[in-house]
């Protein structure tokens, strides 16, 4: 009996993956449909969503490497046209459609970008008049931030230069064009905001298409202008062209040209400012003199101008005092200074060398007598001392006691004090004061104690 051959669930999952490989039909697929259940991967950049039509729908992923080139934001509810393949997720065991192209259906993708980011940054607030910063009238620093060719350019530092003299331009070249033209006109708006003295930045180039002009609907050079601390003036395409950009500024020309004249005061405006300065001016000038006319004549009948030896006479009186006490304080001054002198002086011959040496002479001198007179002391003292002691040793001495009869008797070299330390025929010593003398024992008589 053989075995059934059952397949793994991988096995033929893969079995199926294969087919879907090799089927030339599902490369390539042209595919419109409903956008639903639209997901965003934060980290990796994938779009997860499913689309649907009214009777079926498929699940479909764009990887971030294809998302990345969409002009517009994918939502639900979107209908779309896609191109990609169709193969199986071994993983979840089902078919799913890996778009790798997107386009609205009836819609340009870059209008309907347009449209998505102007609704996003209107929600935001980023087109509102409260964060709109005024334009200085008088610039003395502009700022432009475009291509350095063409006629944008041009046309900018022209205007300028002819309707108002008195203001530098600095050029921060950008490129207007091309995939890596945002984050160029980023970077140059950044270089503008950290130029010291700059006063009004313009944001410019000339027309275009759609395409052409995209870089000014980019939300990075929308947030960029509307983080500018400079005031921005917007001057994109034509009359008719509105970008992102002209949104988000703080004052929207229609053109390169516009935006220049709008950085500057014209020279109407300018004579109409110089006239009515100088006619502010003036009567400033003529109400200041008759201000102080008036205060001079105020002035001039005042007390202290009409008797002014009356003002000074105190300080001179005083001045008089000051100076007599002066006179005595640098008298005293000086006896005092002499009085110290004088001491110190003397304070200088007591501590001479001679005077000094002299002391010390009749000190040691001093020294010597009493170092004598207690050396003779301690001399006498410590002969007296001998003596006594002379007498005492005398007194105490046993060979002093012979001289007046006494003797020492020994026996085998000690002192007999007793009767009973010998005996018949032992051999004693008598030592005397001056000599000794050898004797036998030849009787021994002991006699009773007295009571």
């Amino acid at each position: 009996m053989t075995s059934t051959p059952y397949l793994t669930v991988q096995a033929l999952t893969k079995y199926i993956k294969k087919k879907f490989d090799v089927d030339p039909h599902l490369r390539n697929v042209y595919v419109k449909g409903e956008l639903s259940n639209v997901k965003h991967h934060t980290g990796s950049g994938h779009i997860y969503f499913t689309l649907k039509d009214e009777k079926t729908q498929i699940k479909a992923v764009m990887f971030a490497s294809h998302a990345k080139q969409l002009k517009f934001n994918p939502e639900s509810g979107l209908k779309v046209l896609i191109k990609g393949d169709v193969n199986v997720y071994e993983g979840g065991g089902q078919y799913q459609l890996y778009a790798q192209a997107m386009e609205p259906d009836g819609l340009g993708s870059l209008y309907l970008a347009y449209e998505q980011l102007k609704e996003k940054l209107q929600k935001e607030g980023l087109f509102s008049d409260l964060y709109k910063k005024p334009i200085p009238t008088f610039p003395q620093k502009i700022a432009v931030v475009t291509a350095t060719t063409g006629a944008a350019i041009r046309d900018i530092c022209t205007t300028i230069k002819q309707h108002y003299k008195l203001t530098d331009i600095i050029i921060f070249p950008a490129l207007v064009q091309g995939e890596h033209a945002a984050k160029s006109i980023v970077k140059a708006i950044e270089q503008a905001n950290n130029t010291p003295e700059i006063d009004t930045l313009i944001v410019a180039r000339g027309g275009g298409s759609i395409e052409d002009l995209w870089a000014f609907n980019e939300e990075i050079v929308a947030r960029a202008i509307f983080e500018s601390k400079l005031p921005v003036i917007s001057g994109v395409g034509h009359e008719t062209d509105t970008t992102i950009s002209d949104l988000v500024a703080d004052v929207r020309a229609a053109t390169p040209t516009a935006a220049a004249k709008r950085a500057v005061p014209s020279s109407e405006e300018l004579a109409k400012y110089l006239l009515a300065r100088k006619a502010q001016l003036f009567q400033l000038t003529q109400a200041r003199i008759k201000h102080e006319k008036a205060k001079l004549e105020r002035l001039q009948k005042s007390y202290p101008l009409a008797y002014p030896d009356r003002i000074y006479r105190p300080f001179i009186e005083r001045i008089s005092r000051i100076d007599e006490r002066l006179h005595q304080s640098i008298l005293d001054y000086v006896k005092n200074q002499k009085f110290l002198v004088a001491q110190i002086d003397h304070r200088l011959q007591l501590r001479s060398p001679l005077q000094q040496l002299r002391y010390e002479k009749t000190r040691v001198e001093n020294d010597e007598k009493l170092l004598k007179k207690a050396v003779i002391q301690q001399l006498n003292q410590r002969k007296e001392e001998f003596r006594s002691v002379i007498r005492t040793l005398e007194a105490l001495n046993p060979l002093s006691i012979m001289t007046r009869g006494y003797s020492l008797t020994y026996h085998n070299g000690k002192v007999i004090k007793s009767i009973q330390d010998i005996k018949e025929q032992d051999e004693v010593e008598f030592h005397l004061h001056d000599g000794k003398a050898v004797a036998t024992i030849t009787s021994i008589t002991m006699e009773g104690k007295g009571e």
